[in-house]
């Protein structure tokens, strides 16, 4: 069931102090994301948020507080008609029905702007992340082997793939 406390909108270059700090949370707790280095605000704005390379960006709102956000990129490995997703929400609380929430307005866009598919590329032992792109339709289509982490673990990159 959705949740009617959420506001879904496009993401502003206001919010990207407040979604550094979300996002340099999930980096510091390690272990969801293969991001491993902090975002200034400016650095995530233009690689996740407005940036030249991003297709779209929603925020979820929750008590005037962000909740999450879900981003839409290019990738250059990837063909032009295909998106690359990657969705965070705030450590702590209850973030129930914050993905889901963005992907519906991230796949609406996706649509508008004629995109064939979206692409998510997850680390293979962050069993919520690779439990959520397949709840929302995604399937595994290829798989990276042996990507090493910063301190030289290797891990696998599971990519899922969402048609439109």
């Amino acid at each position: 069931m959705p949740r009617s406390d959420l506001i879904i909108r496009p993401v502003t270059s206001s919010d990207a102090a407040e979604l550094a700090g979300l996002l340099n949370a999930i980096i510091a707790g390690g272990g969801t994301t293969a991001l491993e280095t902090a975002f200034t605000p400016a650095a995530l704005a233009d690689a996740y948020l407005t940036g030249p390379g991003v297709h779209c960006c929603f925020v979820a709102e929750a008590d005037g507080r962000l909740a999450g956000f879900q981003t839409l990129g290019r990738q250059p490995d990837l063909p032009a008609s295909i998106g690359d997703i990657a969705t965070f929400t705030r450590i702590g609380g209850t973030q129930a029905g914050v993905g889901s929430a963005l992907f519906a307005a991230t796949c609406d866009s996706a649509r508008l702007l004629g995109l064939a598919a979206i692409n998510a590329t997850i680390r293979a032992d962050n069993a919520g992340g690779l439990t959520f792109y397949s709840r929302m339709g995604f399937v595994d289509h290829d798989v990276i082997p042996s990507v090493p982490l910063r301190d030289g673990t290797p891990v696998d990159r599971i990519r899922k793939r969402f048609q439109l």
